[in-house]
């Protein structure tokens, strides 16, 4: 009986002469050892470590007065800053009951949105912008 290792199966007259118990055995153990947890290679840590999000949006920089007025804090990530403003929406209930997507502003959320009556929800990113001061 030979086995070729790379495929599994058996060769060709031999396999005719084995017993289909023992076949069906073989192919149950093969197809067990597909679902069966493969170590982690060598090269990926064991342990698993939070990445580093020290960039991008997750970069906590400067902010402008009248963000600093409204958040409380003199630098904050671009995440941060929006998570803090959707917590004093659903807080006050500024959103449109009609069209969720649409946000009313009151006094303090004009001051950081431009004086504007209404913002849609995707603007919020671009209306924040301004008031990240840029650092090198």
């Amino acid at each position: 009986m030979v086995l070729f290792p790379q495929s599994g199966s058996f060769s060709g007259q031999c396999a005719r002469s084995i017993p289909s118990s023992v076949l069906k055995l073989s192919w149950q153990l093969r197809r067990r050892q597909k679902h069966l947890p493969q170590p982690p290679p060598a090269s990926l840590p064991l342990s698993p470590q939070a990445p580093n999000r020290t960039s991008g949006i997750f970069k906590v920089t400067p902010v402008s007065p009248t963000m600093c007025q409204f958040l409380g804090v003199s630098e904050a990530s671009r995440t941060d800053a929006v998570k803090k403003i959707w917590d004093y929406i659903k807080l006050n209930s500024l959103q449109n009951p009609a069209n969720k997507r649409e946000i009313r502003c009151d006094e303090k959320l004009k001051t950081i949105f431009d004086g504007k009556e209404t913002v849609g929800f995707l603007e919020i990113g671009k209306l924040l912008s301004p008031h990240f001061v840029k650092t090198n």
